[in-house]
């Protein structure tokens, strides 16, 4: 008696592949609604207004500066944590990456007010610097790319460790064995290697400090001209009750985000480009 082949194990059951297209259509329908019910008509009036080129400008210059400032700081701990001995096990990695988790998970306003709370007017850190050098809690871009920073870096941070954990350790033995310094095994062999790594979570990064919203609102306020970036100017639009112009300028924030994930696709989803 002949028995039949079995299924591929990757075959996936009907009814699981309904409900499949019904999270799909839940992911894509939204986008598609925007698409459909854009004012093209009007998209280059809408996108060409003052206040609004004024807002991309900002959102723009801000993620690219919180891009930069994570990368200062996010290398360094993204390297600490990579490099920790056994450090999947330690303890103390394990509560580092915790804290550095938190602002993925943390709703964007409760951030906010964690950043006002430790910079903000009376914070605890804002507070004796204002005392004591007169340095003024920061009300300018500076507090966007403050709070972009916070919710972005992680981002980076697990970006480039997993580039690090992922790369062939041989060649940073081979430096050492040959009398290479930490630092010089660093920039000449390290970073070459995950410098992928690092572009696709300077990406990855870019592109959460761009959209973000939540925490920016609450701890920079938004101020036309000064902290005012796209995503508050969409819901500023919103509030206004221009549904028109909101959308348009949600098309070019869209827009600009996937340009920028594409570009690293290859990176950030290496098993699905494959």
């Amino acid at each position: 008696m002949s028995r039949s082949s079995p299924a591929p194990i990757t075959r996936t059951p009907r009814p699981l592949v309904v409900l499949a297209i019904a999270g799909l259509v839940l992911l894509v329908g939204p986008l598609i609604a925007i698409v459909v019910r854009a004012p093209w008509s009007r998209m280059l009036e809408i996108v060409s207004r003052e206040s609004a080129l004024e807002a991309l400008g900002i959102s723009l210059g801000t993620a690219a500066a919180a891009t930069g400032l994570s990368l200062v700081l996010g290398l360094p701990l993204a390297l600490m944590l990579a490099g920790a001995p056994d450090g999947r096990s330690s303890v103390s990695v394990r509560i580092v990456r915790s804290f550095v988790t938190v602002p993925v998970v943390l709703p964007p306003v409760v951030g906010g007010v964690a950043l006002v709370a430790l910079l903000g007017e009376g914070g605890i850190v804002s507070q004796p610097l204002a005392d004591w050098f007169g340095v003024a809690p920061p009300t300018s871009a500076v507090a966007v790319v403050l709070a972009q920073t916070f919710v972005a870096m992680p981002f980076l941070v697990f970006a480039i460790e997993g580039a690090i954990r992922g790369a062939d350790r041989r060649f940073d033995l081979v430096a050492a064995t040959l009398g290479s310094t930490p630092t010089r095994r660093l920039v000449r062999v390290t970073l070459p290697l995950i410098a992928p790594g690092i572009a696709a979570g300077a990406a990855l990064c870019f592109a959460r400090a761009l959209g973000e919203y939540g925490a920016t609102v609450t701890f920079a306020t938004s101020i036309p001209g000064i902290t005012q970036t796209l995503p508050m100017a969409i819901y500023g639009e919103l509030a206004l009750g221009d549904r028109d112009a909101a959308i348009a300028l949600s098309l070019v924030l869209i827009a600009v985000s996937v340009v920028v994930l594409l570009a690293f696709r290859d990176r950030w989803v290496p098993q699905v480009a494959r």
